[in-house]
């Protein structure tokens, strides 16, 4: 029994004396606390895969009808009903007419988009813009800002028209051509 207590006791010696030295051990010898961040710094021990989010950053997809819980049982749809059960195709109104049957379609041949559009000038107009008479034209008319560039021009019979003029237009309403003439003027129609 001595033998074992000498050495138990002997055992324990050497671990007291490692540690009496190492305490001995002037401080400059031991690496400083920097040296495992400068290391990491250096790219040997940090690793792509050392990388993480921030705490919080990134949270976990819901995972609905997966048991019951938060969204197991009913997944969030609710207890019962069209919607609960399956999606509702766009336009449908629960079985009542919808609306794209009940609004009136367009039905039938219509002529207004074959129809010709004219630029209205009036025999009053033409007075004003031209009061010393002459030729009037399409380009002179643009010019003087009477109609649009490029689109079909009528001389319609509004106004008076006291000076002579030779119009000359695409269009002219038979009390247009009535006032011109009368005037002294002439009528050419453009094809």
């Amino acid at each position: 029994m001595s033998t074992d207590k000498t050495e138990a006791t002997g055992a324990a010696e050497p671990k007291g004396a490692a540690k009496s030295q190492s305490a001995a051990k002037p401080q400059s010898a031991a690496k400083p606390e920097g040296a495992a961040v400068l290391q990491s710094a250096g790219g040997r021990g940090l690793k792509l895969h050392h990388l993480r989010p921030a705490p919080g950053a990134h949270k976990a997809k819901t995972r609905v009808g997966r048991g019951e819980a938060s969204k197991g049982k009913t997944a969030g749809r609710g207890t019962k009903g069209t919607k609960a059960r399956n999606t509702v195709r766009l336009g449908f109104e629960g079985g009542q007419m919808p609306l794209y049957r009940r609004v009136p379609k367009l039905k039938g041949f219509s002529n207004s988009g074959f129809g010709t559009t004219y630029q209205v000038v009036n025999t009053g107009r033409l007075a004003q813009l031209f009061p010393e008479g002459g030729d009037v034209s399409p380009e002179n008319m643009v010019a003087r800002g009477a109609v649009r560039k490029g689109e079909l021009i009528k001389v319609l019979g509004t106004g008076d028209l006291p000076v002579a003029l030779r119009v000359t237009a695409h269009a002219f309403s038979a009390a247009a051509v009535t006032k011109i003439e009368q005037a002294g003027g002439t009528v050419t129609a453009l094809s």
